[in-house]
């Protein structure tokens, strides 16, 4: 098992071509907020500045990534792990220095991969034609403890909550969730859709007050996107803001967000740590870190 560790980690350092991989994943606590079409436009901005960004997509039906390209997905990387497709045939490009991987069946059955699984996983990543620089994790609400391993190997989390109370409550217990049961302790909190910057910072004030008084996690702001129905229109029309009208105050506000993810601390896992992204997805044992960590 050790021999098949090493090799794992050895060919993610061959895929990430010794950069300083980050890895981020976007989660909400109620479906409805934009989460999806803010991935999908951070992806693009990201791209613009030269950087190879693979989106792991988590969603499926109507909400996939897929759909806001209007692209169609022609598989899922369970196909990969079960060798009856090749990556390539899953992936696709939605634009220049942007690849969507969609996994969400994947996601729900990584922690039961068996060995033979593992390396097909890992043969399959191995067959990226490009070196990456930044995987955003577009997390499903729909696992049982709040984040799938591709969320928990994430070096951050980003909350992504609406002005409204529903979108409010629900994200805070989605952390409360993953603090307790997968011990992650820290979180950035995106406010979208609001109507000004202050609006924002307010929602953010009090979700940190409420999380740091009950021990719950550790929060920090991450930013607030203005409200602006020409988003969602262009949604509609497979277009990205940052792209169709990147002078609009939504767009700027999407593209400082990208540019600021840059500048946040590394993680463990960017300072020699590509091993524990092996460990957190490609377990030696199936799923028995995940297990323990929920259990914990």
């Amino acid at each position: 098992m050790a021999d098949f560790r090493l090799d794992q980690a050895a060919g993610l350092r061959r895929l990430f071509d010794c950069r300083r991989l980050r890895i981020v994943t976007f989660a909400s606590g109620t479906p409805g907020v934009g989460k999806t079409t803010l991935v999908a436009n951070v992806a693009i901005a990201l791209a613009r500045q030269g950087l190879e960004v693979l989106v792991v997509d988590e969603n499926g039906g109507a909400r996939h990534l897929g759909a806001f390209f209007g692209m169609a997905s022609n598989g899922d990387l369970l196909q990969v792990v079960n060798r009856t497709l090749h990556l390539e045939d899953v992936l696709f490009s939605p634009a220049p220095g942007v690849q969507v991987l969609p996994a969400g069946r994947a996601a729900r059955r990584l922690t039961c991969l068996n060995n033979a699984q593992q390396q097909a996983m890992l043969d399959g990543i191995n067959g990226l034609a490009r070196p990456v620089d930044v995987i955003l994790v577009d997390s499903s609400p729909g696992h049982a403890h709040g984040f799938s391993p591709w969320g928990l190997a994430a070096g951050e989390a980003v909350m992504v909550l609406s002005g409204s109370g529903a979108s409010i409550t629900e994200a805070y217990a989605l952390i409360k969730k993953v603090s307790l049961a997968l011990h992650r302790r820290h979180f950035r909190i995106l406010a979208n859709r609001v109507k000004s910057a202050n609006d924002g910072q307010v929602i953010f004030r009090n979700l940190k007050k409420v999380a740091a008084e009950r021990g719950i996690a550790r929060l920090e702001y991450g930013g607030a996107i203005p409200l602006d129905n020409t988003l969602k229109q262009l949604g509609q029309l497979c277009q990205p803001i940052v792209e169709a009208l990147p002078e609009t105050p939504a767009a700027l506000a999407l593209k400082e967000f990208a540019g600021r993810m840059l500048t946040w601390p590394g993680a463990e896992y960017e300072h020699g740590g590509v091993e524990q992204l092996v460990e957190q997805l490609l377990h030696s044992e199936p799923g028995s870190e995940y297990r323990a960590r929920m259990q914990g």
